[in-house]
């Protein structure tokens, strides 16, 4: 979901136009900004903990060439999701999971109960036969000839 679409639909859930909606969003974004970089956390109840945190020197491999390389200390952005959030998030894992069990269980029931493999399957006393597609082979019964016609049948 983009910043446009949270517009749009806050815009029609509150009856305010897009383009004031926009200016609340936008607000509200920077505060989030302002305050990590002023004091390092934002805690917003029933949704979650931005925090600024120092992520110490290391060594790294470029991946391209193999080769070793410093990465400086940075600050990052960190996110810890509430508890409603985690919960709301939990609730759409057991649906998806429970979905799931739903759609294997639907794929068993419409493929057949017992399968013998071909190798534990009585001989059969006929030949192999050909797809109907094809002709059957001149040393076959039928000789060559089948959808295709007689080999000879080409000169029409």
């Amino acid at each position: 979901m983009t910043k446009k679409e949270i517009v749009k639909t806050i815009s029609e859930e509150i009856g305010l136009t897009q383009l004031k909606t926009k200016e609340i969003v936008q607000k509200t974004f920077d505060a989030i900004v302002t305050t990590l970089v002023e004091e390092g956390r934002i805690e917003l109840r029933n949704f979650g903990v931005f925090e600024v945190k120092k992520r110490a020197a290391r060594k790294a491999r470029n991946p391209r060439t193999g080769a070793k390389v410093d990465v400086d200390e940075k600050y990052v952005v960190t996110f810890k999701p509430g508890k409603e959030m985690e919960e709301r998030v939990r609730q759409l894992e057991e649906k998806d999971r429970q979905g799931r069990i739903e759609s294997e269980a639907k794929a068993a029931d419409s493929q057949p109960q017992s399968f013998t493999p071909p190798s534990q399957q009585p001989p059969s006393s006929q030949s192999p036969s050909y797809p109907q597609a094809y002709p059957s082979p001149p040393d076959q019964p039928g000789g060559g000839s089948g959808e295709y016609g007689n080999p000879g049948d080409y000169n029409s």
